[in-house]
């Protein structure tokens, strides 16, 4: 059985001045409905590695779909919100105005020390990373092969729950776009 984890390809964002950190949910919602860039093409290995497996699975966001598409996926078996990226907290200040993407770096780390304010807990995106491994094992077993097409926090999150259940493959499936980690179950 192998399941193959693949962040999705560059979103199609328009470049964001500063913002203040109550702006910083606005930016979330964008990001959240943007597709991807239609000139950042996945690289041939990773289109070879997807076309062997026989379903797809990816999260219900635009991106996700759309890098499904790119690797040149015909149909999307499954979608589901599951499988979204962690959420990012976002608290109401006005002050100060920073990038989008050092709101995004801060406010991640700040969940990882148990800031949740307007999103999901740590804790509870591990339980729900904990019941997407099982649907995509789920997949795996009734199929043999699944690609997820993912972000990736998520995707860090669905390796340690493969690894930690006997499936051998990297601890980081990648953080880059289009990177992906394969993960495979050999029943010994």
């Amino acid at each position: 059985m192998k399941i193959i984890l693949v962040r999705h390809g560059e979103p199609d964002l328009p470049f964001w001045r500063n913002v203040k950190a109550s702006e910083f949910q606005q930016w979330i919602k964008f990001y959240n409905s943007a597709g991807i860039k239609k000139e950042n093409l996945p690289p041939k290995e990773v289109c070879e590695v997807v076309s062997d497996c026989s379903t797809v699975v990816c999260s219900d966001l635009p991106r996700s779909i759309e890098s499904a598409k790119a690797l040149g996926v015909t149909t999307v078996n499954y979608i589901d919100p599951i499988f979204r990226e962690m959420g990012l907290p976002y608290v109401d200040w006005n002050f100060p105005k920073l990038s989008p993407t050092i709101w995004a770096t801060l406010f991640r780390l700040l969940w990882f020390a148990g800031f949740s304010r307007n999103s999901e807990s740590l804790k509870s995106g591990k339980l729900r990373a904990t019941g997407a491994a099982e649907k995509l094992k789920d997949f795996a077993h009734e199929h043999g092969s699944v690609t997820f097409v993912g972000h990736g926090m998520i995707n860090r999150f669905l390796a340690n729950e493969l690894l930690s259940s006997g499936w051998r493959g990297p601890l980081n499936p990648g953080k880059r776009y289009w990177e992906f980690g394969v993960y495979e179950y050999i029943n010994a």
